[in-house]
């Protein structure tokens, strides 16, 4: 295969050859490369990709326990997951919607929408302000079209046309011409568009209520055991996560007492244990000296107190116990929490003895609610409710490490500086106890299992941006509900004399699918016709 090169000649007869045009477009500069990057970030395609990878980056949020919201959770999730956990904590899963990747997939979806809403709403109001479209000049090519002839003259048709179209909320242009033939030209579902928007503008008003409630809200747990009281300080709370913009002068004076618990489950059929009912009775001041208040606190139906919510998310079983060390005093006396680990609300518990002479002392072992025993399965709880309640500890001795200065978690025994009581046969000295019974420890000393209280577990929040969140999807059911239900339509009516009689020529066009367009066609010519028409 050759290639030809074809010369051309200038004035004075020399040969000269055309410049060839380059193999690669040159290179973007900096201001196209930017105004490239924002078209892009503000399509349609890029806001919809984001608002994909938003929902997809709030599902380890939903799996993964969190931080600010289950602090024993997390730590339990460390200790069983050793290997995961560096990897974890590095992609910030502990804490997803604190993280860095999360809140940039989240300012870009924002930046995305405004760049995308702006220029829709500029084209929206020149479409708003802009006259219907002129009648085209052969009617019968559209989708539905009508003809008929009238005695009336073409003034009195036009004027029935337009009286009819502008009860029906179409925008009405009379069009008249020299040559006798005048039309109407109408449209209506301009709110079409503005539903579209106002839905996007909904998802912005949502992303900026939910970031108030990020930047200036807070959201707190705490466990309190029936009788005991809690007031709204930071010191209070056994987990708390403020915004990044929250001051904890700005937390209210509440205070309340938790006076009694109630739940019931189901005691047969294949559901039995589940629970079907469980309640906490409160007394509760909304500051220091005002009148005292009662409250039943139940699943979804939180107590409200100056703008913070009080949420019943969860419960358990505290046993109480008393621990002699090796001296005979009291060393520690009063409930423990354990923390529920299945259905049937096994569950398990440190007691941290700090006070003990001359060893601290320290327990970690299982609470049975219902006690049940199998070789196979060993002890087991065979039902939630405490009808025959049993403890299970391991007895450690030695230094709990609590003066090291690191923190610790209060459900969790470093045993690295303590020893395990065990039998002369080498097996550990486990301690089994129905209510009301006394271990002596091998090493002097003694635990006893007074009895069994409950525990709830209370969530403590204020999210300022929730109402703005509510507006937003207010707004986004309503352009919803425009965008699908108004249908977006144009119609023309031409009247002019021929042969004596007005002929009318009707036509409508409709600019969205499913809509009845002959019917509505039909009907504006039965409206406009005045008697028996011929029609074609």
């Amino acid at each position: 295969m050759t290639t030809t090169t074809h010369s051309t000649s200038d004035a004075g007869g020399a040969a000269t050859t055309p410049p060839t045009p380059p193999s690669t477009p040159p290179a973007l500069g900096p201001v196209e490369l930017a105004r490239w990057a924002w078209r892009q970030l503000t399509s349609m395609r890029t806001a919809l990709v984001l608002l994909f990878l938003l929902a997809l980056a709030a599902i380890p949020g939903s799996i993964v326990p969190q931080e600010n919201i289950a602090s024993a959770d997390v730590a339990s999730f460390k200790a069983a997951h050793p290997t995961l956990t560096p990897i974890y904590d590095k992609l910030g899963l502990f804490s997803v919607f604190d993280s860095v990747w999360f809140s940039a997939i989240y300012l870009l979806l924002m930046i995305s929408l405004v760049g995308c809403i702006v220029p829709r709403l500029r084209v929206y109001w020149r479409g708003m302000r802009a006259r219907p479209p002129r009648t085209p000049r052969n009617l019968g090519r559209l989708p539905v079209s009508r003809s008929f002839t009238v005695d009336d003259e073409p003034s009195a048709v036009l004027e029935r046309a337009r009286a009819v179209l502008r009860r029906r909320r179409f925008r009405v242009e009379v069009n008249a011409s020299e040559d006798g033939v005048c039309s109407v030209a109408a449209e209506r579902g301009y709110l079409r568009e503005a539903g579209n928007l106002l839905f996007h503008v909904s998802v912005l008003v949502v992303l900026v209520g939910f970031a108030i409630g990020q930047l200036f809200g807070y959201k707190g747990g705490v466990i309190t055991v029936v009788g005991q009281g809690f007031s709204n300080s930071l010191s209070q709370y056994d987990e708390f996560s403020p915004g990044s913009l929250f001051q904890p002068s700005n937390l209210p004076p509440l205070s309340f007492t938790v006076n009694d618990f109630h739940v019931h489950y189901l005691t047969s059929g294949p559901q039995a244990g589940q629970p079907t009912d469980f309640s906490a009775e409160l007394d509760y001041q909304s500051a220091p000296g005002q009148p005292v208040q009662k409250d039943r606190l139940t699943v979804n139906h939180p107590l409200q107190i100056d703008g913070s919510d009080v949420f019943l998310v969860g419960h358990g079983y505290a046993p109480r116990v008393t621990v002699r060390d090796g001296h005979g005093n009291i060393a520690y006396q009063g409930p423990v929490i354990f923390l529920p680990q299945d259905s049937s609300f096994e569950s398990f518990g440190v007691i941290k003895v700090p006070d003990a002479a001359p060893q601290q002392l320290g327990f970690e072992g299982l609470f049975l609610p219902t006690y049940g025993f199998t070789m196979a399965r060993g002890p087991f709880s065979r039902f939630p409710a405490a009808l025959k309640p049993v403890m299970t500890l391991l007895a450690y001795h030695g230094n709990l490490g609590m003066n090291s200065g690191q923190p610790q978690s209060v459900y969790d025994l470093d045993k690295s500086q303590m020893k395990l009581y065990k039998l002369a046969n080498g097996r550990p000295d486990r301690l089994d106890m129905a209510v009301g019974q006394t271990k002596q420890l091998p090493g002097g000393g003694s635990i006893r299992f007074d009895g069994v209280d409950s525990w709830v577990k209370l969530q403590i929040s204020n999210a300022p941006g929730k109402g703005v969140a509510l507006v937003g999807v207010l707004l986004g059911i309503l352009g919803l509900l425009g965008s699908l239900f108004v249908r977006p339509r144009r119609t023309w009516v031409r009247v002019r004399r021929e042969d004596g009689r007005t002929l009318v020529e009707v036509a409508g066009l409709d600019r969205s699918a499913g809509g009845d367009l002959e019917g509505e066609v039909d009907e504006l010519c039965r409206a406009v016709e005045d008697a028996a028409p011929a029609r074609t």
